[in-house]
């Protein structure tokens, strides 16, 4: 089988886990990596064990053994980097969110869509096989129709004012914090496990962190060990925010983000309540999916390659109580961007589960009916999606 080359562009946090993903399929060669300087893109590629280091991002796609661009930049950095991939003739595997809005997102899909290259953006809970147990039964109409989808995904490692990094700066990462960054995860698994669309929204948003204290450069997320000197910075993006949702058949939903939520480290829960039986999945347990009755006792399903659905089953990796992680369903994401690549990126040959620049431009329309409907004091706002 022809090998496939990849680089990527943007090494910071999010960055180890596409290297790793890759390495883990087996027949991917990490040809190159991009930094913002010849130096900084030196030392990661170091770390990385990269032999190649590019302190110019074009120079990277550039690059003849490489096919497939990782763009894992910040937010800012999604459009001028995609697109010049695109223009490329490249494959490009975004990091989410796919743009800084909705306006970015479309020009971006219109993009991929002209270049017939596979596009992907790395919802990667998709990955997860209870999701896709969760979202098969569903299908079949094992629960009866959905009335009600709600939850949360809450974070704390913004709660100290000692955490300042791009994502704070609305130039770099938007006027968007917490909604952008982990209620586009919710949203997406909400859409995609229900099988159905957010039609519109209603939306509540704060700052419980308004004064942050930058020590002059860019903690990676999930972390506040920058040294220095610090002064303070006003922030007015949302470190908190709940939403109501009206889906497109009349159920209804409701969910809350928060980065600043002591004690929660990684804690995504999303629930979905049918006419007969309901589902709950969380991310933190997510080896488990608990299937709720009324008319007899409630079950925990255990991820077990013997128990799954069929459908479900090419993203499970290891035998019953053998716990499979984070990590594992990213790299299960990656797996169907790389089969769909080696496919030449033809629509037809897209694995089913797998987001593309479409659901990244919707995860942009998304978030923009909600800031919309804050702005406007919290009214009923239609997603307008093109």
């Amino acid at each position: 089988m022809k090998r496939i080359g990849m680089g990527l562009i943007g090494p910071g946090f999010v960055a180890a886990h596409h290297l790793d993903a890759v390495r883990r399929l087996g027949d991917v060669d990490i040809v190159a990596i991009a930094g913002s300087s010849q130096e900084s893109a030196e030392k990661k590629a170091r770390a990385y064990k990269v032999d190649r280091a590019y302190g110019d991002y074009k120079a990277l796609i550039a690059d003849p053994d490489i096919q497939v661009i990782h763009n894992t930049t910040p937010n800012y950095l999604h459009l001028p980097v995609t697109l010049a991939a695109l223009e490329a003739g490249k494959h490009v595997i975004s990091d989410k969110p796919l743009a800084l809005n909705a306006q970015e997102g479309r020009k971006l899909r219109d993009a991929a869509l002209a270049a017939k290259v596979a596009h992907v953006v790395t919802f990667n809970y998709r990955g997860n096989p209870l999701v896709q147990q969760a979202r098969g039964m569903i299908a079949r109409g094992e629960i009866g129709a959905l009335s009600f989808i709600h939850g949360f995904y809450f974070q704390d490692w913004m709660t100290t004012p000692n955490v300042y990094s791009w994502r704070s700066d609305p130039a770099k990462g938007g006027v968007t914090s917490a909604l952008g960054d982990i209620g586009s995860h919710w949203c997406d698994v909400a859409e995609h496990i229900s099988g159905m669309k957010i039609v519109s929204v209603l939306a509540d948003l704060a700052t419980v962190v308004p004064v942050r204290y930058s020590a002059g450069a860019s903690a990676e997320a999930f972390s506040s060990t920058v040294a220095g000197e610090r002064r303070p910075v006003e922030v007015q993006a949302e470190d908190l925010a709940s939403v109501l949702l009206r889906f497109e058949n009349g159920a209804r939903g409701c969910f809350s983000v928060g980065q600043v939520l002591p004690g929660h480290k990684n804690d995504l829960q999303i629930e979905l309540n049918g006419r007969t039986s309901s589902l709950k999945w969380r991310q933190e347990e997510q080896n488990e999916l608990w299937i709720g009755h009324y008319n007899k006792p409630n079950c925990m399903m255990a991820k077990d390659p013997s128990l799954i659905a069929s459908d479900a089953l090419p993203y499970v990796h290891l035998p019953g109580g053998h716990q499979e992680s984070w990590a594992d369903a990213f790299r299960n994401v990656i797996q169907d961007a790389y089969t769909w690549i080696r496919e030449g990126g033809h629509p037809e040959a897209k694995p089913a589960p797998l987001p593309t620049f479409e659901d990244g431009y919707r995860s942009t329309c998304l978030i923009d009916a909600m800031l919309k409907s804050h702005a406007a004091g919290g009214v009923w706002t239609s997603v307008e999606q093109n």
